[in-house]
């Protein structure tokens, strides 16, 4: 089962928890789908987008689940980039955990297998 990650805004997550659905970040909204990324991609776009951001989650997803309507496509360096066109539901995250902050602002990750 080939896991995806999304990172997400703690307050913006309990939102689409209580609402059975999550449409996106702002930047998700704006370019038309929902970014994802794989263990391998995930702490480079941390580091790249969310640099001494707290009060962040690691939201786990299995990439199977959303079917055709998850696109691999060429992002950062031609790597190819999980984007989910359509909504989702929370509830079909396999784990949500925090997403500490280090003392240099990058971000600490747990196992990610797990």
């Amino acid at each position: 089962m080939p896991r995806i990650f999304k990172i997400v805004p703690r307050q913006l997550w309990q939102q689409a928890e209580q609402e059975g659905v999550f449409h996106g970040a702002p930047v998700d909204q704006k370019d038309g789908f929902i970014h994802f990324s794989t263990a391998a991609q995930v702490r480079e776009t941390a580091t790249r987008h969310f640099a001494g951001q707290t009060g962040l989650l690691l939201v786990a997803f299995d990439a199977e689940r959303f079917g055709a309507e998850l696109k691999w496509e060429p992002s950062r360096g031609g790597d190819l980039f999980p984007h989910l066109y359509a909504p989702l539901v929370p509830s079909d995250a396999l784990w949500v955990r925090d997403l500490p902050i280090a003392p240099d602002g990058s971000h600490l990750f747990a196992d990610l297998d797990r």
